[in-house]
């Protein structure tokens, strides 16, 4: 479904970014992951290659929170592949702390990563998925934009401004062929997950309609559908991927 595409996908070495580069290196894509450290992004590939060594894929590992980084990144891939046909923003960090413990300097680190980070690799592609004639933006939401959580108000928060990120520029770079769209999850089975004491969990996924939590790759399926010809006259979407959690 995506031969021939190049796609960028920040937070890629583990969770559902993990489960979204093997679902395009599945189908064909050339694949740069982004790590938070260059050692991660390394280790991400090696096992990626153990799995099928004919997989094109690459890690990086540039400050997200900062826009020079991103941008140099992301120029020299342009420099390697003369394109960048998606970008998948999933580089985030969650947050748990009442609010009443809650600082400054907290709120603004959940901020730059879970928002800024989406504006500086979006502005890094921007030019150039303009200047070939189009691309997929793909950000990674949550289902506590609608349902909020009990504490941590700033990963709600941050999720919230991503969608109004999405909708927006999908209105803003339509026009240019570029589609915007975002995968609001709802409770997936990565470490974020794992943290999390059984007695809150089991609760929560008792008030699922499919009565389980969704695996990555179940999260990755609706990223690749979103990035592949099959979703071209798609843009502007928030699709939730929660089995029914808030029906």
């Amino acid at each position: 479904m995506l031969t021939g595409k190049v796609a960028v996908v920040t937070g890629g070495t583990r969770g559902i970014g993990r489960a979204v580069v093997e679902k395009f290196l599945r189908n064909h894509a050339h694949v740069v992951l982004c790590g938070s450290r260059q050692a991660t992004a390394d280790r991400a590939v090696d096992e990626l290659k153990t799995v099928d060594p004919s997989w094109y894929v690459e890690g990086i590992a540039p400050d997200l929170t900062r826009y020079e980084s991103v941008k140099g990144a992301f120029q020299s891939v342009l420099e390697r592949h003369g394109h960048i046909d998606i970008l998948v923003n999933n580089a985030g960090v969650s947050s748990r702390e009442p609010f009443a413990e809650y600082t400054p300097e907290l709120f603004r680190r959940v901020m730059a990563l879970n928002v800024e980070s989406v504006f500086h690799c979006t502005r890094a592609v921007y030019e150039a998925m303009a200047a070939q004639g189009g691309g997929v933006i793909l950000n990674t939401g949550s289902m506590v934009t609608k349902s909020g959580q009990p504490s941590g108000m700033a990963y709600p928060t941050g999720k919230a401004a991503v969608d109004g990120l999405t909708v927006s520029l999908a209105r803003e770079l339509g026009p240019l062929g570029i589609r915007v769209n975002a995968v609001a999850p709802g409770i997936v089975d990565t470490d974020m997950t794992h943290s999390v004491p059984p007695e809150v969990l089991a609760p929560l996924t008792a008030r699922i309609p499919l009565r389980r939590i969704a695996d990555p790759g179940e999260i990755a399926g609706a990223f690749l559908f979103l990035a592949s010809p099959a979703a071209a006259y798609i843009t502007g979407e928030i699709l939730h991927v929660d089995g029914g959690a808030l029906i």
